[in-house]
Formats: C-alpha cells, structure tokens, sequence
C-alpha cells in the first residue's frame, strides 16, 4: 500500500470559490459561488431551496491527536485510505438515518469517495458527546475523585471500561464560547444542559425544545449504530455529534445531522470478543492516540494542556515510523469494510481523481 499517495493538502485545490478556503484538521471547505451553487441545484435536481450555498468538502488522509496533527517518516504525511473510510462510514449511517426516519443531514451529493457536496448550515456550537462505557478522559477524570460530568452524578465504585447503567450526554463547546457565566472561554470545555438552556444564542439554540430535540436526535443516532455495530460484534463506546439548522424545500427550519457521525475518528469502537476476554481493542482513532503515547520520547508533552507550545513543536519535528502510520490504516480500512459491507478501494491518486471529476461532471475547476 506505500506506492499510494495520500492526500495530505487539501487546501488548495483548482475549485472556483467565493471566499477564503476554510481549512479544519480534517477537512477543507469550499463555498461555491452563488452561480455555481444555482446551477448544479438546477442541473443535478439537488432536494434543497432555490438560492441555498452549496460547498464543496474535501476529505484528507491527515492524522490528528492531542489537537496537532502528525506525520510518518518517509513523506507519509497522512494515513493511507483514512479519508475514504471516515467518508464512507459517516454516508453509510446517514443512509440509515434516513431510512430510519431520523433527521436529514448536511451531503447533497458525494461525486467521489474524497468529496462531499454540502448545503450551507447554520452550526450549532455544541459537540453533541453520547457515552455508554467509562473510559478515555472520563475515566481519568473519574479515577481522580471526580464524580459530576456535565451536571450529572456518576455513583462510586465504577471500575474502568465498565458499561454505564444508561447512555450519558456529555456535551462541550464547540469553538470558545464568550459571556457565559461558568464557562471558561476555551474550545472543547464540558458543559451541562443548564449553561446551555440558560445561553440559548450563546450556543446558537433558537428554542429551548430544540435542546430537547438534539438530545433525541443525539440518542436516536448513537442507538441506531449501537445495535448496527453490536451485530458485526463491535461495541459503539462513546461518539461526537454536530448538528445545524437549515430551511428545507418547504420553507421550515429544521435541525439535522451535520459533520460527520459514527466514524472511528468522532467514535471509540471496541472490538467485542477482546472486550468479553477483558482485553480492548480498540477499531478507531484511540488506538492511534496510545501509539503515540507509548512512541513520543515523553508523553506527558501529549496529556498535560500547559506544555501545549511543547507539543506543537513535538507534532513539526516527530516523525513516526512508517509502519505504525500503515498499521493505523489498516485499522481504519478494516472496521470501515466491516460497516459498509464490503471492501474500500483506495485510489491511486485521490488528488488527480479529485480535480478530474469535478471538472468534468460538475464544471467546477478554473
């Protein structure tokens, strides 16, 4: 698999946009110009109201963890396959959300493994976090006489890895919230129900029922591919949701699903027959996370926030060994073939690929 390239940059691609490209950790996103987005809702008859943004959103093969990304030496500057198996793992249970009569989400379209198209949405700033085991940060947290997360009471005596009586919600923010008493204005800091209700603008809520609605929305998703997981045997452990709002063909407003959902980089995935022998294994990104602890030279750099320059410097300079950054692809591929049902095929080269079809299916390349 070495001969393959992978798609590191996905930022600068030939796409006629309006606007700067948007660059995530993951992800790039380029909003169409208005022209371009009322032409293909007319050419490809795309279910969304005359005058939506449209946005073209590029998968890479980059690895985060402990919010910095890493490389492989020997130019592997990303996972092989890692891009296309997020993609394809996140449509295959938004089809089953729709099947399932759950909300819609964000894709309009996916013209190659790589690539969504997306309808502009108006983001919620909550990280929607469902959990149904004890373990990660919240067993670290737990495990230091920490008993409320997010307004709610853990009892005493749970042990690691040990499933919880029922699904806990455990929302954060989503970007640094300013102005609310209680919480401090840094990303991705827990919050209970009450800061949000309490905030509704703040965290870009229209109503106190859609608080409601997203907890439903939230439990709804997390069951669906709890019980999908459960019959390949794989434990759905915990999962990170983001939801938008946008306005249908009728003209309501309505919250859907957006980002992306039950990926092994959003999820923890357990392997189930490991887990009954009291071993984990883990099929996502938290067994990428342990690699890295146990090859950094000192790993307190990746678990302690106050050497957060340290770390950045670590994550330039470091560079893993290529079999490591190939057997994190072989996790990846493997439990997103096992979801989908069949075998991923890795292109050759994304990049190429990218840029041919959308310019010639969707005339979008200057």
């Amino acid at each position: 698999m070495s001969s393959y390239k992978v798609l590191d940059v996905n930022d600068d691609l030939p796409i006629r946009t309006k606007g700067a490209v948007h660059s995530g950790k993951v992800r790039s996103v380029y909003w169409l110009t208005d022209q371009d987005s009322a032409r293909l809702i007319e050419e490809k008859g795309y279910d969304v109201p005359k005058g939506t943004e449209l946005a073209i959103m590029v998968i890479s093969d980059r690895i985060s963890a402990f919010d910095c990304i890493w490389q492989g030496e020997n130019g592997l500057n990303g996972v092989p396959g890692k891009g296309i198996a997020l993609n394809s793992v996140a449509a295959h249970w938004f089809k089953l959300f729709d099947e399932a009569g759950l909300a819609g989400n964000h894709i309009v379209d996916v013209p190659h493994p790589y690539v969504w198209i997306v309808r502009k949405a108006s983001t919620v700033r909550v990280e929607a976090i469902a959990r149904q085991y004890i373990t990660g940060s919240m067993w670290r947290d737990y495990s230091k006489g920490i008993r409320d997360f997010c307004g709610i009471q853990l009892p005493e005596g749970l042990q690691a890895h040990q499933k919880l009586e029922e699904v806990l919600i455990t929302p954060s923010t989503k970007g640094i919230i300013s102005g609310v008493e209680g919480v401090p204005e840094v990303d991705d800091v827990n919050i209970t129900r009450a800061n949000i209700t309490d905030n509704l603008d703040a965290f870009n809520f229209k109503s106190a029922d859609d608080v409601t609605r997203y907890e439903q929305l939230l439990s709804e998703g997390f069951n669906l591919i709890s019980k999908e997981l459960n019959k390949l045997d794989q434990i759905f452990v915990d999962t990170k949701f983001e939801f938008g709002y946008v306005e249908d063909s009728d003209g309501k407003t309505r919250l859907i699903y957006i980002d992306e959902v039950g990926t092994p980089d959003s999820s923890r995935i357990w392997d189930g027959p490991a887990y009954r022998d009291g071993k984990i294994v883990e099929n996502s990104k938290e067994g990428f996370r342990q690699l890295l602890i146990n090859n950094v030279p000192d790993s307190d750099v990746l678990l302690n926030k106050d050497r957060m320059l340290e770390r950045e410097s670590l994550a330039q300079s470091y560079k893993l060994p290529q079999d490591v950054m190939m057997s994190v692809s072989d996790t990846y591929v493997g439990i997103a073939s096992k979801i989908v049902g069949k075998d991923l095929v890795i292109p050759q080269d994304p990049r190429a690929e990218v840029i041919a079809i959308l310019d010639e299916q969707y005339a979008l390349i200057d």
